[in-house]
């Protein structure tokens, strides 16, 4: 059996309010966003999301896209990248790394195939993830409920991911919260991510942080449509590599 679904992104402006969206059928499907970010993470989040929600099942899985970006990036790309130590020729980092190297480590191991379709042709299922990414894109514009999705069945992230992903019973998340006026505590991710054996395990750091740093952290995050946990994260990652040689 072959698990089926389209993955879409959108931004209003690119980069302007963004969305990302996959979708299987009415019953199964996820959607999420930012208040600012660009189409090309919208894409690539959404097939992130997507292979995050289904991480438990032995199935195949075909993704269909509309961009030929993310299908080049993660069948054809990828591979160079990473022994590049995900930089390109000139030595800068590729474009939305973070989101590349999480997409590696979801991909691995796994039976995916990917097709291209193309966008705004009719195609139901490129239509439906589309139209639900444009939705969350407006929800953030508009800064009101996002509509989440019912999500996976049996979503491996737990409890919190799962309530994270389907929002409450009526399918819609909170609205998205003004910028905070206070620092958050500093923390790096705390996602389970299947790399290649043997398996690697991220766990949850934490630090106090000066108010200046804090806020900057979550300034650039925003701009580049992650969340502070993620840019605290490379920035972690990027301090290794340059203080102690590390190659995380």
């Amino acid at each position: 059996m072959t698990i089926t679904a389209a993955c879409d992104g959108s931004a209003l402006g690119n980069p302007g309010p963004a969305g990302w969206a996959w979708y299987i059928d009415d019953d199964t499907w996820a959607a999420g966003g930012w208040p600012e970010s660009t189409n090309n993470r919208g894409e690539l989040q959404a097939v992130l999301e997507l292979l995050l929600a289904t991480a438990h099942r032995d199935e195949d899985l075909k993704v269909l896209c509309d961009s030929k970006y993310v299908i080049n990036a993660i069948t054809k790309w990828m591979p160079t990248w990473r022994v590049k130590g995900w930089k390109k020729a000139n030595g800068q980092d590729v474009l939305n790394r973070d989101q590349m190297e999480l997409l590696h480590a979801a991909v691995t191991g796994r039976k995916v195939k990917f097709e291209w379709v193309k966008g705004h042709n009719d195609h139901p299922l490129n239509e439906a993830a589309d139209s639900r990414a444009r939705a969350a894109a407006e929800a953030y514009r508009r800064g009101t409920a996002v509509p989440t999705g019912p999500g996976f069945p049996g979503d491996p992230r737990g409890a919190e991911g799962a309530e994270d992903a389907a929002g409450p019973e009526d399918g819609t998340a909170e609205a998205p919260r003004a910028p905070e006026t206070t620092s958050p505590t500093a923390a790096a991710v705390a996602d389970r991510v299947e790399e290649s054996a043997p398996a690697t395990e991220l766990i949850t750091v934490s630090c106090p942080l000066e108010k200046p740093a804090a806020d900057e952290i979550v300034r650039r995050a925003r701009t580049a449509g992650v969340t502070a946990q993620q840019e605290l994260a490379d920035l972690i990652a990027r301090g290794m590599r340059e203080k102690y040689g590390v190659q995380s």
